[in-house]
């Protein structure tokens, strides 16, 4: 009886680990992200804010050739999508790769806009790995001062 009380856990952790392996067997094959953290923090990271004139999004994205960005909205959704190339040397009888926490490959991310964004107005400038996208808010939803008469 304490026999199976003692395995128990150490099977739990096996199957854990098992079904880990399964997946990143299967996700990495595709190029997506293999682990809950990397679904739920994505690359590019992104911070987002609010002023009373805009949305500004900055996503950091070092090492990536702005050739290789794409920013596009389409029915209140911002899209930054792109890709990063590999900077590690193919491995060979002579070269092993021991890490390979960095990303490279395609990337997409995607953020829901306010309904006062502006697409038309939309600015997107890539300095120093970061790339700034401004979204204004539409002139009828920024704040104004009423004049008292």
């Amino acid at each position: 009886m304490y026999e199976s009380l003692l395995r128990f856990p150490t099977d739990i952790f096996s199957e854990f680990d098992r079904m880990q392996r399964e997946v990143e067997r299967m996700f990495g094959a595709l190029g997506m992200p293999t682990s809950i953290r990397a679904v739920t923090r994505g690359f590019p990271a992104v911070n987002i804010g609010t002023t009373p004139k805009s949305v500004e999004v900055y996503a950091f994205a070092p090492g990536v050739d702005p050739s290789k960005l794409e920013v596009s909205v389409d029915r209140g959704l911002l899209t930054i999508a792109g890709q990063r190339a590999s900077e590690l040397p193919e491995e060979s009888e002579k070269v092993s790769v021991y890490a390979d926490e960095r990303f490279s490959g395609s990337f997409k991310r995607v953020v829901s806009l306010p309904e006062d964004g502006d697409p038309s107005g939309i600015q997107a400038r890539y300095r120093d790995g970061v790339l700034h996208v401004s979204v204004p808010r539409r002139e009828e939803a920024q704040p104004k001062r009423i004049e008292i008469k």
